[in-house]
């Protein structure tokens, strides 16, 4: 196996994450917005790779996130020590229930509401990103947008750092590939009430490029 699938959700996280890649063997595409499109384009891309003869030999969830300003500030980078599917559950009147929580066994489930990042890849990130925040990142189909919510997301998960809307997807398809996964993102908002004029979107996406250079030190072959 050979080379990195690096998966993104639109063309500008894409084009920022080549930026940095220069010289490294990964394919960088860009699969939509959102978990169900993530993870089906990505199980698509590995199933084609591997017919080809050519399977990957890891993925990369990449682009930039909402942070929780708590924890990590605007225009910082994370790396995802899990990937989380924050909203896969159900409401009660004791407040959300974590799919994993539901009185179900893991084989009835046939799914986990986290999937972990490989170990060898997160360490060969820390080692290059030292000054990235390390944590969960939470994946959601709806993004946080009022301080109540926000507040509840940081109480049921205390290690998250932040949220975007793909990597639990994309973590589900390589996980399924067997392949190693990690994420990887730069932070271009905080998590909370819905206020486009805080958002840094052109600064996280020109940080996203140099966080990017640290693919170099992940082992692909």
């Amino acid at each position: 196996m050979t080379g990195l699938l690096v998966v993104t959700a639109v063309a500008a996280e894409a084009e920022a994450v080549r930026v940095g890649l220069t010289g490294v063997d990964a394919t960088v595409v860009p699969v939509g917005v959102g978990p169900a499109v993530a993870a089906a384009a990505t199980a698509r891309l590995l199933a084609l790779a591997e017919a080809a003869g050519r399977p990957y030999a890891g993925v990369v969830s990449a682009g930039v996130a909402g942070g929780f300003a708590h924890r990590v500030p605007v225009g910082g980078t994370v790396l995802a020590t899990r990937s989380v599917a924050a909203d896969l559950g159900a409401e009660s009147p004791e407040g959300f229930i974590p799919v994993d929580e539901l009185g179900m066994t893991p084989e009835q489930l046939g799914v986990a509401s986290a999937v972990e990042a490989d170990p060898a890849l997160l360490a060969a990130l820390r080692a290059a990103l030292p000054d990235a925040v390390v944590g969960a990142v939470l994946t959601v189909s709806t993004v946080t947008g009022t301080a109540t919510s926000t507040r509840a997301l940081a109480a049921r998960h205390p290690d998250a750092v932040a949220e975007a809307m793909e990597g639990y997807g994309v973590a589900v398809a390589a996980a399924q590939a067997g392949l190693p996964f990690v994420e990887l993102r730069t932070v271009s908002n905080p998590i909370g009430p819905r206020d486009r004029g805080s958002w840094r979107l052109r600064e996280a996406l020109t940080a996203l490029g140099p966080a990017a250079t640290a693919l170099a030190r992940v082992p692909t072959g």
